[in-house]
């Protein structure tokens, strides 16, 4: 039924994949899939902000971002699974959403933590991811 399971994780939040790594591994070895495992970078936010880092801040984030993807990768995928991981920097749910769409996945599994009365059922990335993306999206409670 699926040939694509992308999950997003927050390098920075080991609840962002615990519950959703095992899900999607699950899922791609009963269907068949490869993975594609993605984190993103955030963006600064206002360019004043940025002005405050070095030149080449965001160039190291991003490789030290993909070292560590890799990595946990490496340890939480099965080695006989095909996966491919991304490192992206923007707006996370953005970001999401375009690499689910360019790299052609049918199923996005990604965690949401336990919600505040503020986020209203689901974190506010996964809840736009929810509501945007072309594909089906299964969310993991942590």
């Amino acid at each position: 039924m699926y040939k694509k399971i992308f999950v997003p994780v927050d390098l920075n939040q080991e609840s962002s994949w615990k519950s959703a790594f095992p899900v999607a591994v699950k899922m791609a070895q009963e269907n068949g899939a490869s993975l594609a495992v993605l984190s993103v970078v955030p963006d600064f936010g206002m360019s004043i902000v940025g002005s405050f880092f070095p030149p080449d801040y965001a160039e190291n984030v991003l490789k030290e971002a993909e070292k560590n993807l890799k990595a946990l990768v490496d340890r939480e995928v099965p080695a006989d699974m095909e996966v491919s991981s991304y490192v992206r920097h923007g707006t996370i749910y953005k970001r999401i959403i375009k690499a689910a769409d360019e790299l052609g996945a049918d199923l996005i599994v990604l965690a949401s933590h336990r919600p505040e009365t503020k986020d209203y059922l689901l974190g506010p990335n996964a809840a736009r991811v929810v509501r945007h993306a072309r594909q089906s999206v299964f969310v993991v409670r942590e």
